[in-house]
């Protein structure tokens, strides 16, 4: 008998399982769109970044290596600029870090409380910037925070502060400020949504026992329902590092591709615009821009595999 089990179990391993087509052919479609639109951009960007015009024949590229890239991070009409918008993105990076995932954090704990009512409705307004148009937002910010016909300066008037009121977005110490609290302001609806998807998913057993040991709501997220989306949390703050060093449209729309005023919010974004397709009297430079878009790209590589290989691996290990 126990020759015959050995022997039926050697032949169930010895029978190849038949190739699963069916997921490839549901992969595919997906596969083919992402390839043409993401991946051969990013490699037809980086190729092009090794490549730089012929001072005789401005129209032929030859090829010089890494020559642009030190360039870049050598000569100083470059390597200002470029310092600049990173440190302007990481500035960005930071005030999304710090306001809108804790802000949409917040949201979605009393969004997904059994206790507050009309949570659709409230969910329904929140990420409804989320789906508006960038250049409909800046717009409406422009002449909302307009000094000349804005209503910012009346509604400070009207409690007694109207002397406090300041022209945020043209002055250099403020503007990339506000730009990113607008920002905050269109896109908190998306971390709110991914943290609220998180909690809901939090067995109602559990929060039921902490409560019946006395827990206040406080106690039962800071020790419950926080540790048990410390995954997601980890993924909102890779989508968030990943979106703004990326940024672009918004600022284009409300400061211009020259990081109004005198590059404030220049972002690596607006200038890789402005050195790829020109700007203004500056003609466009397609090699250095790409140069740009490759630092961008490291950037974004670097920052994802720190989340990869140090807090996905550590929240991997904790779970198991």
């Amino acid at each position: 008998m126990a020759t015959l089990t050995a022997f039926t179990t050697k032949l169930k391993h010895s029978v190849r399982r038949p190739f699963p087509w069916h997921i490839v052919v549901f992969l595919a479609p997906g596969f083919l769109v992402y390839t043409v639109f993401m991946i051969y951009p990013i490699f037809g960007s980086l190729i092009t970044s090794l490549y730089a015009p012929n001072p005789q024949n401005v129209q032929q590229l030859d090829f010089v290596g890494l020559r642009n890239y030190e360039t870049l991070l050598t000569a100083p009409q470059w390597t200002d600029r470029l310092i600049g918008a990173v440190r302007n993105n990481f500035v960005f990076f930071t005030i999304h870090m710090l306001v809108q995932n804790p802000v949409g954090l917040l949201l979605a704990s009393l969004i997904s409380s059994q206790f507050v009512r009309l949570r659709t409705v409230y969910r329904t307004l929140i990420f409804t910037p989320t789906v508006l148009s960038f250049v409909l937002v800046g717009f409406v910010w422009q002449i909302m925070l307009s000094p000349l016909w804005g209503i910012a300066r009346g509604l400070l008037q009207s409690v007694g502060l109207g002397d406090l009121y300041q022209p945020v977005l043209g002055q250099e110490s403020t503007a990339l400020i506000a730009v990113s609290l607008i920002s905050v302001w269109q896109y908190v609806g998306i971390p709110m949504m991914l943290f609220t998807a998180a909690l809901i998913s939090i067995p109602d057993e559990v929060i039921e026992a902490a409560r019946v040991d006395g827990a206040n709501f406080w106690t039962v997220f800071w020790r419950i329902k926080f540790p048990l989306i410390l995954p997601t949390v980890g993924i909102v703050g890779v989508l968030t590092f990943v979106g703004n060093f990326n940024a672009f449209d918004l600022v284009y729309t409300m400061q211009s591709a020259m990081g109004n005023p005198n590059f404030s919010t220049d972002l690596l974004g607006t200038l890789f615009y402005r050195t790829y397709f020109g700007f203004q009297l500056q003609a466009g430079n397609p090699t250095m821009g790409a140069t740009i878009a490759g630092v961008m790209f490291l950037i974004i590589l670097t920052g994802v595999l720190i989340y990869l290989f140090g807090y996905q691996r550590r929240i991997t290990r904790v779970e198991m």
